[in-house]
Parts: C-alpha cells; structure tokens; sequence
C-alpha cells in the first residue's frame, strides 16, 4: 500500500473552484513538482431531503437535481483528515458525500 489516498467529493458546480482552491490550500493535490492537481467531472446529482434535513439547495421531502462536479484529488495519509475538514468547510451541502481511497504503490522503475 501506498502513504497517499485519493479523496472523492461532488459537489455543486457553483462551488467547485472554491473546493478545489480548500483542498489545494490544506494539502491536496500535489504530484511531484505540482501542487493543485485534480480532475473533474461533471454530472447530475440526485437526492431527497428527509423532514429532519436542512437542505441548501432543494426543500424537504421532495426529490431534487442538481448539476455537480466529482472531484478527485490525492494527499498524503497523514493530510487526509485536514484535506476532508477543508472540503466539509467549503461544501455548501449539510452531509457532502466524500469517498476515500487506499492507492496501491507501483514501482516506477519496472515497466
């Protein structure tokens, strides 16, 4: 296994660059000599808010859309938990959805 992780967030288009710019700024991205890589894909998000929710977008027990970007963005282990409170502070939703990947080593010199 590898030190780094690859963290997974969508969210709200309109506040994508402001997720990256947080996830760049707490550590994410960095690639060699690169600082803020990610990679982006746009999507359609779908959900319904629960009576107890307090939704930003969309109202309470009735189903909402909303055009999202995944973020991708990788990050040493040990930066992961403030890569992941950097994204919860910039996403605007009450409960972001956020993955979390182990990355696998690969020799650079094989191949």
């Amino acid at each position: 296994m590898s030190d780094q992780v690859k963290i997974v967030v969508t969210v709200p288009e309109d506040a994508a660059d402001a997720l990256r710019e947080a996830s760049g700024n707490a550590g994410a991205g960095k690639i060699g000599e690169y600082s803020f890589c990610s990679f982006s894909l746009k999507g359609t998000g779908r959900f319904l808010p629960s009576d107890k929710a307090n939704p930003a977008i969309g109202t309470q027990g009735q189903l909402e859309q909303v055009t999202e970007e995944r973020i991708e963005v990788t990050c040493d282990k040990k930066m992961m938990q403030a890569v992941v409170t950097a994204i919860r502070k910039a996403h605007p939703y009450e409960e972001p959805a956020i993955n979390i990947y182990p990355l696998l080593d690969v020799d650079k010199s094989e191949g």
